[in-house]
């Protein structure tokens, strides 16, 4: 007790925080088929919530949990939604309407048709595409009392290319209301981070280099970004989820306005935002629409910032990116 006395009279005295000199604490584990790594600075460990928390998201938005939300959603079960699946829905409506339907979380059957989502894949032929289309299209689509109502019982949500980043945004949370004010939350790439890390500096997230790599195991760095104050950022590529079919490639992106994937020289794309579910669902909106309309878009959207790195001449590739953006860059 008399240790614990001085030392807050010591940094009493010397006009520091205590709280500067908690420890971190790291997490790591899967949720969503991918990879997560939590990184925060708490006077307890709080891992039996933080796994709590993520099997409570797990039922609701995980396309592979059979027992979830979503998965009921997609068997047309007569299940009422929960507040997470509120949240995401209606964000993803918000991201369809401003990005012209480029991004449209009711492209499930094809994600699927094409190899990259929760079901097996079948014969891939114009037709089955164009079968596919009549009932692709978040207009078909609404909530009404809680309940997920279809234009055509056909259709299904994948919301992959959001939920992991709203994930990352319900742990910071989860986190702060913990009194956590120092953290960063990694969910298969997707970050959210706030305060310090463990050196008192701030946090510092790489963008990949976008070299083929279908196992995730080359590392290299094409840019550092810095980040001290609370926000989001997510990365959405081709580079890493495609298959070789035929001497072809095909990526995961899809387009929802055709059913095929997306081709176009975009390679990359981050977003900064002020929370990760944004981030993350504009990093693959801006993969559907291509390096040109993503840029134009975003001179409406002041609220996120762009690092593209797209397709040179050969084998190079060339980088783009907003005013807003550049000030975070370490090497800027």
């Amino acid at each position: 007790m008399k240790k614990g006395i001085l030392f807050l009279l010591t940094c009493l005295l010397l006009g520091v925080s205590c709280k500067q000199r908690l420890p971190y604490y790291e997490e790591s584990g899967t949720v969503f088929h991918t990879i997560y790594q939590i990184k925060y600075q708490s006077d307890a460990i709080l891992t039996e919530k933080i796994d709590a928390e993520l099997q409570a998201f797990n039922l609701s938005l995980n396309p592979f949990n059979p027992n979830s939300i979503l998965a009921k959603v997609n068997r047309n079960e007569d299940v009422e939604v929960d507040a997470w699946f509120t949240t995401v829905f209606n964000k993803s409506i918000e991201i369809s309407e401003h990005s012209g339907g480029m991004f449209d979380v009711t492209v499930a059957p094809l994600i699927n048709l094409w190899g990259f989502g929760f079901e097996q894949k079948d014969s891939v032929s114009p037709q089955v595409i164009d079968s596919l289309m009549t009932f692709v299209g978040y207009r078909k689509i609404r909530l009404e009392n809680k309940r997920v109502v279809k234009d055509d019982p056909r259709m299904k949500l994948n919301f992959s290319a959001i939920a992991k980043g709203y994930a990352c945004d319900v742990i910071a949370a989860l986190l702060e209301r913990e009194g956590v004010s120092n953290y960063m939350v990694d969910i298969g790439g997707e970050v959210v981070v706030k305060g310090v890390n463990p050196d008192g500096n701030c946090w510092r997230v790489g963008i990949s280099k976008p070299e083929d790599d279908v196992y995730g195991t080359d590392s290299d760095i094409n840019e550092i970004i810095r980040l001290c104050n609370k926000c989001g950022l997510a990365t959405s590529g081709n580079y890493r989820n495609f298959y070789v079919k035929d001497g072809k490639k095909y990526a995961h992106t899809i387009h929802p306005l055709t059913g095929y994937p997306s081709e176009h020289t975009m390679l990359s794309a981050t977003i900064l935002a002020s929370d990760c579910m944004t981030a993350d669902a504009y990093a693959t909106a801006f993969m559907a629409m291509g390096v040109d309309a993503a840029c134009r878009m975003a001179e409406d959207i002041p609220e996120i910032e762009y690092y593209i790195i797209y397709a040179g001449t050969g084998d190079t590739f060339e980088i783009t990116y907003s005013a807003g953006m550049r000030p975070v860059m370490a090497g800027h």
